[in-house]
């Protein structure tokens, strides 16, 4: 099926450049780069796709069953997102709010070409139709430029949702909270720019470089764009192991390294941040049991404090064991949409969602990922992410904030802003 090359990279970030600008040739690419960030679970610190030789593109209609069959009958890698509207798929769910991106509900495929970097060991995995194209293609990566793209024009980007019907809305939500119709909720807001011309993959590399978080994407599906520097990881299995690692809370970053530290001791004491992140644990716990084997669930790790360049983040790790028969799909199906970006209990706070935000979420707080050939997976959350359909013009980001009794409007307010502020550099 495959025939696989190994490699000596004596400079992967030279290379991991070099790989990416090369890859702009294909019309579907999906680029995966850690940053070598530190953590317990992980198989490559960079992996790219391109090519496909077959895909699977559907709107939320029986999407999990589709791509079921797909993945059983590829055996195969395969690589492509979930949005976060296939929750209508999974419940009596739907989603009448405005987009102007217009991207499938479900994209997946299988690369021809593929690429597996692990520190200085380089993997290349080329479909036996087009091995012959390998070496030729190896030569071409290395002995290409680092040269810098066209950069992009600054653009005009404007708010969905004013402060003041922000605020209303925040209150609203309260409301619920207050009247136990939900316990959390996550509310997102959209901003945006239309007619506007973004040099993909420079506005990535701007935006990685700011961020170096663990899951950043560079995605392309023709004139469809993702350019993710997300910090969270959705779900993960390897071999019989489930691993969610749901982030909730946030607080600042500080040159001063002791005005640092104390935002991080902060944070970990902070008893509203905690609370929220405890929700969406007891959330991803009962998730993870439609599948797990008995009493398999555990906490591996409970309110952790991580630090990455923009923000201090609270990340939680969930595992489960699953039996040998169980379907990837059905293990994704039964936990998607993430908690951490929809809220408790989960199916109110996705109603309660729908009728507060403007902008249908798409495949913002949605998945992007890959299956293995052996039936593993991990898929990170979309997040901290610019979308862009360069055919209709229209650049998108949302960010959001999780929403519990504790919640002060204008702090949330403030908390969408600081999360905001990276998208909004690197696109002005």
């Amino acid at each position: 099926m495959r025939t696989s090359v190994f490699k000596h990279i004596s400079d992967s970030d030279s290379f991991k450049a070099q790989l990416l600008g090369w890859a702009q040739q294909f019309r579907e690419v999906v680029f995966l780069d850690s940053n070598t960030y530190p953590q317990r679970y992980g198989s490559y610190d960079v992996v790219l796709a391109a090519d496909a030789f077959t895909l699977i593109k559907t709107d939320d209609h029986n999407a999990f069953e589709d791509l079921k069959q797909y993945q059983q009958q590829s055996k195969d890698w395969l690589f492509g997102y979930l949005s976060y509207d296939l929750k209508n798929d999974t419940e009596e769910l739907k989603s009448n709010n405005f987009d102007g991106l217009h991207f499938p509900d479900l994209f997946f495929f299988q690369p021809k070409k593929l690429f597996l970097l692990k520190g200085n060991q380089l993997e290349i995995c080329y479909l036996n139709m087009c091995d012959d194209e390998l070496e030729d293609d190896f030569t071409e990566i290395i002995e290409r430029e680092k040269g810098k793209g066209k950069s992009s024009s600054a653009i005009n980007i404007q708010q969905r949702i004013s402060k003041e019907s922000y605020l209303e809305k925040v209150s609203e939500m309260l409301t619920h909270i207050h009247r136990g119709d939900i316990y959390e909720a996550n509310f997102c807001m959209e901003f945006f720019a239309e007619n506007a011309q973004i040099n993909p993959l420079d506005i990535y590399e701007k935006l990685n470089a700011i961020s170096e978080p663990p899951f950043a994407v560079f995605f392309k599906n023709n004139t469809d764009y993702l350019l993710s520097a997300s910090p969270e990881r959705y779900l993960r299995k390897e071999g019989l192991k489930v691993i969610s690692q749901p982030i909730k809370g946030t607080s600042k970053r500080f040159s001063d390294a002791t005005s640092d530290e104390q935002s991080k001791t902060e944070l970990s004491l902070n008893p509203k941040e905690r609370s929220e992140n405890i929700m969406i644990v007891d959330l991803v716990r009962n998730d993870l049991s439609h599948t797990a084997t008995k009493g398999s669930v555990q906490v591996e790790e409970l309110c952790g404090i991580y630090t990455f360049k923009q923000v201090h983040q609270m990340i939680s790790t969930v595992v489960s064991e699953v039996a040998e028969s169980t379907s990837p799909l059905e293990i994704i199906k039964t936990t998607f949409p993430m908690g951490s970006m929809t809220g408790a209990p989960k199916i109110s706070a996705m109603k309660i969602i729908e009728e507060l935000e403007e902008t249908k979420r798409g495949l913002y707080s949605g998945a992007v990922g890959y299956f293995t050939p052996d039936n593993d997976f991990d898929f990170n959350v979309v997040i901290r992410s610019i979308l862009y359909n360069s055919k209709e013009k229209y650049v998108s980001f949302s960010v959001g904030s999780a929403i519990t009794a504790e919640s002060k409007p204008e702090s949330e307010y403030e908390e969408c802003l600081l999360k905001a502020r990276a998208m909004r550099e690197v696109l002005s």
